[in-house]
């Protein structure tokens, strides 16, 4: 079972209250990231190894965050970051924020292909992955690094000049309703 215990852990990120919004669009950035790499060791696992119990816990893994916390925070973004941005920001910022409109998009399809092949992994269905797998489940996480680099250098500081304390206080509420966290 070598490099099994690679796959197992998924480890906890930066905890981030809902008072801090903006902060806790970041640490979802990072988990994101996190679970990219789970996903990038699974494939790696399955292609080298098998496709047995550690790699079939992984796939629920992934999909799991995949499922309920992305989804939230991209509402988030679409809720609270972005409108600012598009009503103040200058023409780059704007068209910035209609690429990320646009890529929010195009993840929900990339997500229905890739969770397709997670799911046949899951279930034992996968014994290996084969091209047309791969390339699924490559086209989904390569999608992220460059779209997060642009919400956390560009976006969300434009939004924060412009969303005062009243704002962030109102955003972190929803998005703390939104997950009955409220």
């Amino acid at each position: 079972m070598k490099g099994s215990a690679r796959l197992n852990t998924l480890v906890a990120g930066p905890a981030a209250g809902f008072d801090l919004p903006f902060d806790m669009l970041q640490a979802c950035h990072e988990r994101v990231t996190r679970t990219l790499d789970l996903l990038q060791r699974l494939r790696a696992h399955v292609d080298e190894q098998d496709a047995g119990e550690p790699a079939r816990q992984a796939a629920r893994d992934v999909m799991r965050y995949f499922d309920l916390a992305a989804p939230a925070h991209h509402e988030d973004e679409e809720r609270h970051v972005f409108p600012p941005v598009l009503a103040n920001g200058d023409a780059r910022q704007r068209s910035v924020v209609q690429r990320l409109q646009a890529d929010h998009l195009a993840m929900v399809a990339d997500w229905a292909q890739a969770r397709g092949v997670l799911t046949q992994l899951a279930e034992g269905g996968i014994a290996t992955f084969n091209g047309a797998q791969r390339s699924v489940l490559d086209q989904f996480a390569q999608r992220y690094p460059a779209h997060i680099a642009l919400e956390e250098e560009l976006v969300y500081p434009a939004a924060r000049r412009w969303l005062g304390p009243a704002d962030q206080t109102a955003m972190g509420a929803d998005m703390a309703r939104r997950r009955g966290a409220a």
